[in-house]
């Protein structure tokens, strides 16, 4: 039935790969897809089934080395810090809004009230801004908010 079209098997196991590849997004089903077509065009030459599948796996090894490194280094999302879970709130500014010291305190946070701790000896008065260095538990540890001189008038 696909002796004179088996390139139409090739396509259709890239397109197979090629929406395997879609749910993961790690380019490894998209390299071996680009292999199927590079075995379903030397199908179109003509070539027997074992020349097709050599074809097929050497395109694939050579897609994952060759091609997949530079488009996973081209495609990731580096970030400087993490911006999900509390680790994200490191570096972020915050309010003050119970007088917090090396015991304790409250600030705000996001939008949230967090407790909180100085990682001075110097009260920070409510009003004040920090930033978030570290998050130690349910407790955000804060410094205070080094901020430009104000402009003269």
């Amino acid at each position: 039935m696909f002796q004179d079209s088996g390139w139409l098997i090739w396509v259709g196991i890239a397109l197979t790969l090629g929406a395997i590849e879609a749910a993961t997004v790690d380019f490894i089903f998209l390299m071996l897809a680009g292999g199927a077509v590079a075995g379903g065009v030397a199908a179109a030459f003509g070539a027997s089934f074992p020349v097709q599948a050599v074809v097929a796996a050497a395109a694939s090894v050579g897609l994952l080395v060759g091609v997949r490194p530079w488009v996973k280094r081209r495609f990731t999302v580096r970030t400087e810090r993490p911006t999900l879970g509390v680790a994200g709130n490191v570096g972020r500014t915050a309010y003050v809004i119970e007088t917090v010291t090396h015991a304790g305190g409250r600030i705000n946070l996001s939008g949230e009230t967090w407790s909180a701790r100085s990682t001075g000896g110097d009260a920070l008065l409510p009003g004040d801004r920090v930033e978030v260095v570290a998050i130690d538990g349910a407790t955000a540890v804060v410094a205070p908010l080094s901020l430009p001189p104000e402009p003269l008038p």
